[in-house]
């Protein structure tokens, strides 16, 4: 499909720079196949459920996946910062760096906050690896496994989307507010958005409504996010993105389904994950793999009845994922409509309720 089909005007002031206090005040755009919207608040969603319903969550924990440092070639030194992207294996990650063009493999990277102009606060240091497009570097670090990880932890940041981190830094507010409640397993270099709507209370009430909750991972890689750049969806390459179903939640799910419960994802990284571990047939497998698919309209969804996420960015796959879920002029109209009622976009904004549109 042409990708600018999938393109729609936002005007600036709809991009949210904090959420919501408490996080289930946010506003929620119920949005079923048919019908007008419904304009609802986060914390009314038990009221669109019924018992033997299950929620699936994403359990990723984000890291400091955003770094800065200096590059060292002999006695010269420039500044340089990096976001961490994809882990390649126990001591390489893939990044997209600044000022990328001047780097060189071999070259000696030290990341770590500066202190007195000189010296760097939780020294990291790195190799170039490898030289990538659009600026991705593949960076060979000295420690690796979990060492390395409590490193990154030290020496980086919290990695804000760049549509909010181009105004405003990230600080220590934002520790707590880009993770979700159910964050258990590091690993995503941003944040399962879906999910940080969520509250004990809000827990709570869904369980006494008798829906039962379980955990997926998907590690969220900074490429779900990003514009798509080529004119045709076919052209586009998906980053590919570590998933895993356990054997017992499948089976909870698959039980659950066969007793005429719907399954509920929690954000578009929670279906991506069911869907790309369900059969043709619609039958959840246990699932440990990378996953790389790409959700447009025409697929026949497998495994997801409803769906619970945020307002996404205009030509973006996630935008394409959910046009697949609804119908793409389902979708623009409940983007029309949200923008004219003032809801708040991206990451730290509003929600949406998608029912699955018949095949």
């Amino acid at each position: 499909m042409r990708v600018d089909l999938f393109d729609f005007d936002l005007p600036q002031d709809r991009i949210a720079l904090r959420p919501a206090e408490p996080r289930d005040s946010g506003r929620l755009l119920v949005v079923a196949p048919a019908g007008s919207f419904e304009d609802r608040l986060v914390r009314d969603l038990p009221s669109f459920l019924r018992q033997g319903d299950v929620l699936v969550v994403n359990d990723t924990r984000v890291i400091h996946a955003r770094l800065s440092g200096k590059r060292i070639r002999g006695e010269l030194s420039a500044g340089v910062e990096a976001t961490l992207i994809e882990r390649l294996d126990a001591s390489r990650w893939r990044a997209l760096m600044r000022p990328a063009k001047k780097l060189q493999e071999g070259d000696l990277i030290r990341f770590g906050r500066e202190t007195d102009g000189a010296c760097l606060l939780g020294g990291l240091d790195a190799h170039v690896d490898a030289r990538g497009d659009e600026g991705e570097i593949t960076l060979r670090f000295d420690l690796s496994g979990p060492a390395l990880d409590e490193a990154i932890e030290a020496a980086g940041d919290m990695p804000l989307p760049p549509y909010i981190a181009g105004k405003r830094a990230a600080d220590a507010r934002d520790e707590a507010d880009y993770q979700t409640v159910f964050a258990r397993e590091a690993g995503a270099v941003a944040a399962p958005t879906a999910g940080l709507h969520f509250t004990p209370q809000l827990l709570a009430a869904l369980e006494a409504q008798g829906v039962a909750l379980h955990r997926v991972t998907l590690h969220v890689g900074a490429g779900t996010f990003l514009p798509v750049k080529a004119e045709d969806t076919d052209a586009h390459r998906m980053h590919e993105e570590f998933a895993r179903i356990d054997a017992a939640t499948a089976e909870a799910l698959n039980n659950a389904r066969a007793k005429g419960g719907r399954i509920v994802a929690v954000g578009t990284t929670a279906l991506r994950t069911l869907e790309s571990a369900a059969t043709p047939e619609g039958r959840i497998l246990p699932y440990v793999a990378r996953t790389s698919i790409f959700i447009t309209p025409g697929y026949r969804f497998r495994a997801t009845d409803m769906l619970i996420t945020n307002f996404h960015l205009p030509r973006s796959t996630l935008f394409m994922l959910v046009s697949a879920f609804c119908g793409l002029d389902r979708m623009k109209a409940a983007y029309a409509h949200a923008i004219a009622r003032g809801y708040r976009f991206y990451s730290y904004g509003d929600a949406s309720l998608l029912y699955r549109a018949e095949p």
